[in-house]
Order: C-alpha cells, then sequence, then structure tokens
C-alpha cells in the first residue's frame, strides 16, 4: 500500500479504511474480545509491545452525517467526554493538528497525543461513506509536559456509512501505546470495557447535540 508523503495520508488508506467496513478483513490470528447488541470487537496481538490493535464492526443509533460531525467536534467533545484534561485543534505549518490531554486515574500520569487528522467522503456502490484518519505526529510547538507522559505511537481509522434506516454502520481499526509502567493486562482490560463504552457515550452525545436539526 502506497503511503502519502510527511503526514499526510495516501487515497489507498482511504480506501482500505472503506473496503473493510464493506467486507471485515480478519485473520486466523484476530479474535473475538467483546461482543454487544450492535457492536464486535476484535484484538491481534502485537508481538513487539505485547499490547493489543483493535477492530470494531458494529451499527449505532445514529445517522451517519451526524455521527460524523460529533466525532469531528473537538469542542463538543470537551463537554460529553469526561476523559478529556485538554483538547484543541491548531495549524501549524500549514496542517491541522490535535493536542490531546487524557485523564488518567491516581497514582497514573496522565497521557497526551499531538496526531494528525483527515476526514474525507467517499462513494461506495453510490452511497456516501465518511473516512476519518489519524495518526501520532511531532510539532516543536507542542512539547512534552513535565508530569504527563506522551504518546508517540497512536492510530486510527473509522468509516461511517448509512444503514439506509438512520442509523449507522461503523468500523474502527484503533492501536495506542500508552507507554510507562502500566502493567499490559490494564491497558488491555480497559480496552476490553473502553471501546464499547465509548461508542455508547458517542451515541448518546450525537442526541444531544447542540447543532442538531
Amino acid at each position: 500500500m502506497a503511503e502519502a508523503a510527511g503526514d499526510g495520508f495516501s487515497e489507498a488508506q482511504f480506501q482500505k479504511a472503506c473496503d473493510e467496513l464493506q467486507q471485515p478483513v480478519l485473520g486466523n490470528a484476530w479474535e473475538l474480545l467483546v461482543e454487544t447488541t450492535d457492536v464486535k470487537v476484535y484484538r491481534l496481538l502485537d508481538e513487539k509491545t505485547w499490547l493489543y490493535e483493535y477492530k470494531a464492526f458494529g451499527v449505532l443509533d445514529c445517522p451517519a452525517d451526524l455521527l460524523a460531525e460529533v466525532y469531528m467536534d473537538l469542542a463538543y467533545r470537551k463537554q460529553w467526554d469526561t476523559s478529556v484534561c485538554e483538547l484543541y485543534e491548531k495549524q501549524y505549518n500549514g496542517k491541522t493538528i490535535v493536542y490531546w490531554e487524557v485523564n488518567y486515574p491516581f497514582p497514573m500520569y496522565n497521557r497526551d497525543y499531538v496526531y494528525f487528522r483527515q476526514w474525507r467522503e467517499l462513494e461506495m456502490d453510490g452511497q456516501k461513506v465518511h473516512v476519518i484518519l489519524a495518526r501520532s505526529t511531532s510539532v516543536p510547538q507542542i512539547p512534552e509536559k513535565s508530569g504527563v507522559i506522551r504518546v508517540t505511537d497512536y492510530r486510527q481509522s473509522l468509516a461511517i456509512q448509512s444503514d439506509g434506516n438512520k442509523r449507522s454502520k461503523i468500523f474502527m481499526h484503533y492501536f495506542d501505546n500508552p507507554g510507562g509502567q502500566i502493567p499490559t493486562w490494564i491497558i488491555n482490560w480497559i480496552a476490553k470495557s473502553g471501546v464499547p463504552s465509548f461508542l455508547d457515550e458517542l451515541v448518546e452525545a450525537c442526541r444531544k447535540y447542540p447543532k442538531k436539526t
């Protein structure tokens, strides 16, 4: 797969997420982690870090256009996502960069992320598909903070499409390495409960979205 130069994403990367929304790619190494009424979450062990990457497939009770807009609205996310300590986006060298600090429970240090993201609308079989890609980056204007651990290996893709009945088909692929001295079993336990919980909170945020028409 061709990679884009710099922090940009290639057409192939957007298309890959769009394709996997239609047809999940799960080899024998992927295992089902958790299943709810509407969502299945799978995991794959990264043998370099002994952490897992995750894929989620399912249907959420929210229209696709609204779901994508709420997901991208960082100002609104600060209102509904209690894990957010600080969150903003700014332009650096012509690129929109997101800074995100996440609250971790005591005695663990907070984590923060500096990442680049892009949102594209593709078409698949005559239907619109929202694809949002993100990955960690670095800019000298956002140095590391004392007492906060910088996450330098983060990547996520999200594809959203209407199911034809005011709900959304979704595909999410996610990995981050929070660093520090957190036991891997705690990280993986958080992911097991955290992915479905985040999706539930996202749907609830869509219902309460003040810009909704």
